[in-house]
């Protein structure tokens, strides 16, 4: 590994699409910190104390994408970005920490902010009379951070009423900004063509976080069971999170990378632009999905309650939507066998409040059961798309 100088920041087209191994260790801590935000939706009592949660779920997220695209933009094997890559990971533990408590507002805001500042600093002084393309864009991040840091900071400092609405416009900034590529005073917006610019690395970045999420699906069970009895409805809930985790990971491979890996510019710029918000919804879904999960591993039998019905059926509808727009928008080819399975569970969640919890996950298991069939039965009609043409 070398230092490497200015000049030689921004990643080679032909480099490497695979992850470093810090990039790995990276997206651990962050899945550490979907496990917990999984955990918060399920002790809450009511909707009231889950808005709090998503909000910081957008915010953990978000940390994630701008730094993986940072990392497919410039060389993560040099100094610097591995300097970004660390002090982003203490940010992450340090947010996932302060996710439980209220009074740790300030802590977890400072976690989020600082990263940001950091890697757009960091890039702005390696880069600056070097790289003029390259440092515009760091500025431009930068300064939106910059913006959206004082309501994070600001928000932490007041009580919970206000503070929140400071949060909400804070996330509203980072994620309207990125969508407008970062209008910024003096530097105009990113370039549409530095999006094309897009690697194969992304691609494999997207779907190793996804997988990796994935996992939460059966993790927070097993931290749920490992202090329960084992009864057999019990068991009978833990095997349907299992099943239910390998069948969303199979929704979600399907051609999920071959689309960030197309020779086609008009698809690259398309795809990295789309991508944070609907792998976001997807991410969501996984959240939803594990916490609900959690709560029928506490107690199997008995009534569905209505809010263990909306994460229950709703985390997995999240997921497929998220997946679905993400195909509908790239390609325009609408897969109407996974509406016509998102129908059924809406259709579904008005009944299932009188059967068991146990139950209504056999019921979920069946559903994506038939969403995997008909994407095997159609995969032959949408895998030519998917993989695209040069541009």
């Amino acid at each position: 590994m070398t230092t490497g100088g200015s000049t030689e920041l921004v990643r080679r087209p032909n480099g490497s699409p695979r992850a470093t191994l810090l990039e790995l260790l990276f997206d651990v801590v962050f899945v550490a910190a979907l496990a917990l935000t999984s955990m918060l939706i399920a002790e809450r009592d009511s909707w009231a104390g889950v808005g709090p949660v998503v909000l910081m779920l957008m915010a953990v997220w978000w940390t994630w994408s701008v730094t993986s695209t940072t990392t497919d933009f410039y060389d993560p094997e040099r100094r610097p970005i591995q300097a970004i890559l660390m002090v982003t990971m203490l940010g992450a533990v340090v947010t996932a920490a302060a996710l439980a408590s209220d009074a740790h507002a300030l802590i977890f805001a400072t976690g989020y902010v600082t990263p940001h500042v950091w890697r757009g600093l960091v890039l702005v002084s390696v880069l600056h009379r070097h790289q003029r393309q390259a440092e515009e864009r760091a500025a431009r991040f930068l300064f939106w951070f910059l913006v959206s840091g004082v309501f994070w900071i600001v928000g932490a400092l007041l009580p919970d009423a206000p503070r929140w609405t400071l949060w909400t416009v804070a996330v509203a900034i980072d994620y309207v900004a990125a969508a407008a590529r970062y209008p910024t005073p003096w530097l105009g917006r990113v370039p549409v063509g530095q999006y094309e610019k897009t690697t194969e690395h992304l691609g494999e970045r997207y779907q190793q976080f996804v997988i990796l999420a994935l996992g939460d699906i059966i993790l927070v069970p097993t931290l749920e069971i490992s202090t329960a009895e084992f009864t057999r409805a019990r068991l009978a809930a833990f095997l349907a999170a299992f099943v239910a985790m390998l069948l969303l990971w199979q929704i979600y491979v399907l051609g999920a990378g071959a689309i960030l890996r197309t020779f086609s510019g008009q698809l690259l710029r398309r795809a990295t632009r789309l991508a944070p918000y609907t792998h976001l919804v997807m991410l969501a879904g996984v959240v939803c999905t594990a916490a609900g999960f959690d709560l029928v591993i506490e107690r199997p039998t008995g009534d569905t309650p209505a809010r263990w019905t909306v994460l229950l059926l709703g985390g997995p509808a999240l997921f497929l939507l998220g997946r679905t727009l993400f195909t509908y928008r790239i390609i325009g080819v609408v897969p109407w066998h996974r509406v016509l399975w998102l129908l059924v569970l809406a259709a579904a969640a008005p009944w299932v409040g009188g059967w068991p919890p146990v139950l209504v996950t056999a019921l979920l298991v069946l559903v994506l059961t038939g969403v995997v069939v008909g994407d095997a039965m159609g995969g032959r009609l949408t895998r030519p798309m998917l993989r695209g043409r040069p541009g």
